[in-house]
């Protein structure tokens, strides 16, 4: 699916600039050329100096992160998030091994641990995949936990931080309110739509015929 999408968007965008081109080219400069001499060539440039630029602050973030790991930080905000996690997840038990999955997964998402959270969440819905009364149909825990992953509260949006530092900005970590509050009104807005929607007349017969949600 993505493919199609970014296959459609080159698409689009060569037809636009040939469109372009019919209408008159810009200063004697068709617009195709613009994109094929300065767009492409320049955008490959920029895209390989902020990836290198981005090495040296990533290196430093995830090395703190796995420091936080290592040291227990990440255990300290799984015991604070349980309790939460109890009453968004009421169908999982709390010693499932689903419910310490989903634990660890988004405390790692909220210091920015991208890649522990991401088996972690794989594992998560594995997990919750067994307790399924229909194997392989979305339940409302399902639905809730991909909710929060994807609209994680954010603590230490090391990568934000990461590429505000290769673009120079004269302070990069400034950007730590503004995340913590986005990403949580994000979390509540999700979290709300995803049981508003789950009361839906339309989702609960189709959870009960196994359909997909």
């Amino acid at each position: 699916m993505l493919n199609h999408i970014w296959l459609s968007l080159i698409v689009i965008g060569v037809l636009t600039a040939a469109g372009s081109d019919l209408l008159g080219p810009d200063e004697g400069y068709p617009a195709l050329q613009r994109i094929t001499n300065e767009g492409v060539v320049e955008s490959a440039k920029v895209a390989v100096t902020l990836a290198i630029g981005l090495i040296g602050i990533m290196a430093l973030w995830l090395g703190l992160m796995k420091i936080a790991e290592e040291s227990g930080l990440v255990r300290v905000i799984s015991g604070i998030v349980r309790p939460v996690m109890s009453r968004l997840f009421p169908d999982v038990p709390h010693d499932h091994p689903a419910m310490g999955a989903m634990v660890m997964s988004i405390s790692a998402n909220m210091l920015g641990l991208a890649n522990a959270a991401t088996p972690l969440g794989l594992k998560a819905m594995e997990e919750l995949n067994k307790l399924n009364k229909k194997v392989g149909t979305a339940t409302d825990a399902m639905c809730t936990f991909l909710v929060i992953n994807t609209s994680n509260v954010q603590i230490i949006p090391a990568t934000v931080i990461a590429i505000r530092a290769s673009a120079g900005s004269a302070n990069p970590a400034e950007i730590l309110g503004p995340a913590i509050v986005a990403t949580s009104i994000s979390t509540i807005v999700g979290i709300t739509t995803v049981r508003l929607l789950s009361k839906l007349r339309v989702y609960r017969r189709q959870l009960e015929e196994g359909g997909d949600r």
